[in-house]
């Protein structure tokens, strides 16, 4: 590492983590403060601090968060209890991953793999159930083109679409 990289990690390790209010975090990741605010009422999210005023306050680890959460609600369509379930099964594998660094018991360290691997199933099953939703919107859209695509044909025109 350079003494530049290094002064700059230096550096940042002793800045403190840059908070930001729900209108600031809302506007950094595309959301309304409304949609933060519920999140947080879901259980989806919890503010990293509040300021002395009370105000909710939200660190780059909120803002990960949230931009997760948005993500999978539009770009992947999962409905608020999925994304509720896939961020509980991956708090649950981080917890278990603390507790099996802390075991030496075999027992205990088998006990742990396996709930993380019906963690794992559990995501897998979420996922594939909303694959096969999108593979069967796929399906129908390509039925309807199929259709549409035999009506011209019959037509039999030689002017192209």
């Amino acid at each position: 590492m350079t003494e530049k990289n290094q002064a700059a990690a230096s550096e940042t390790e002793t800045q403190p983590a840059r908070l930001l209010r729900i209108q600031e975090a809302a506007a950094e990741v595309g959301l309304t403060p409304r949609s933060v605010r519920y999140y947080e009422e879901m259980g989806l999210l919890r503010p990293a601090a509040r300021s002395e005023g009370d105000y909710r306050l939200y660190d780059s680890t909120d803002l990960e968060r949230l931009r997760f959460i948005k993500g999978l609600r539009d770009d992947a369509g999962f409905s608020l209890a999925e994304i509720a379930q896939l961020l509980e099964d991956e708090e649950a594998r981080e917890r278990g991953h603390a507790a099996f660094h802390a075991s030496t018991d075999p027992v205990e360290r088998k006990r742990i793999l396996c709930e993380r691997v019906a963690s794992f199933e559990r995501q897998i099953e979420t996922l594939q159930r909303k694959i096969d939703r999108l593979q069967a919107i796929v399906d129908e859209t390509e039925g309807r083109r199929a259709r549409s695509l035999a009506k011209i044909e019959a037509i039999g025109t030689d002017q192209p679409c």
